[in-house]
């Protein structure tokens, strides 16, 4: 009887620690055509809140991808990996993609989204000869807060206290173009260079950017500097393509006009186009001619 009771028992704690045990890793998702490879879900680093993942496509290739990476929009605190913009525009014109997840505002506060960025470039450098990528030819776009931090990738890339220990170590996290969509740089100035007929108040407690820093901004100025991709530029910064609407109402024009200036006072290439009709968004931008032009920029400095 005795030993039947310390079967059941350990029986019975075996399917406990089944229940609450963490679930596994995704498993990665692949499909094939003659002329692309997208694998999805793609873990690529570990952290306290939450695991990371990356989205691949890869062009049909016998030669090594220059690369490019997506980074997502939603005030830091929403959006997605499983969409974007470079997918097909860029592996139609031979780029390799990858579309990245990072930490939220709700998970983390800043910089663990800049760490999990660069651990993903990382990542992309330590694994390039499996998925016949070019580790010298990598650049980065991102749109409103995926705007911001691809800044800062551009910025910061000898900057070791963005680098963190997240993920692959050991591997550079410079990138060498970025095209930067109506991302913020000086949070402070948000609000007093709004358009008139903006509701969105960025100095409140409540707001993306408060809470990506962890408290009302113009309280923590300290905090808001270090998020600054301008606060980090030098000399040897990647070239910059910076594309905004002069209608949006969200992050006026204004934090761009911030940026072209400091990176052209640093002697930094730099291609700024003003969007005279769009708003605050992909769609504004997603059009035949800026799409050219962000190929341009990519096939000059990367390809």
């Amino acid at each position: 009887m005795k030993k039947f009771l310390i079967f059941f028992l350990m029986m019975f704690l075996s399917g406990l620690s089944n229940i609450y045990a963490k679930p596994d890793q995704k498993k990665p998702v692949q499909n094939q055509s003659d002329t692309l490879t997208i694998i999805k879900n793609i873990f690529f680093a570990k952290t306290p809140e939450k695991d990371l993942y990356l989205d691949l496509y890869l062009p049909a290739s016998l030669k090594s991808l220059s690369i490019v990476v997506w980074i997502h929009g939603g005030a830091w605190r929403g959006g997605s990996k499983n969409r974007t913009p470079a997918y097909p525009l860029l592996t139609d014109n031979g780029y390799a993609v990858a579309s990245i997840t990072y930490r939220l505002s709700q998970d983390a506060i800043f910089p663990a989204q800049i760490f999990d960025c660069k651990a993903a470039i990382r990542w992309l450098r330590a694994n390039a000869k499996q998925y016949n990528l070019n580790p010298e030819k990598i650049g980065v776009w991102g749109s409103s807060a995926g705007g911001h931090l691809v800044a800062l990738l551009g910025t910061s890339g000898a900057v070791q206290e963005l680098e963190g220990g997240v993920g692959v170590t050991g591997y550079s996290s410079r990138v060498q173009a970025v095209c930067d969509w109506f991302g913020p740089t000086d949070f402070l100035q948000m609000d007093s260079h709004a358009l008139p007929e903006s509701s969105m108040k960025h100095n409140t407690s409540d707001s993306p950017e408060s809470q990506l820093v962890g408290g009302p901004i113009q309280e923590n100025k300290g905090k808001v500097e270090k998020a600054n991709p301008i606060t980090y530029i030098s000399e040897d910064d990647p070239p910059f393509l910076i594309m905004h609407g002069e209608k949006d109402k969200k992050v006026s024009i204004h934090q761009s006009k911030l940026l072209v200036n400091a990176l052209q006072e640093k002697g930094v290439k730099v291609t700024f186009h003003p969007i005279p009709a769009a708003g605050h968004g992909v769609q504004g931008l997603n059009t035949p001619d800026n799409k050219k032009k962000i190929i341009e920029f990519f096939d000059k400095y990367i390809k």
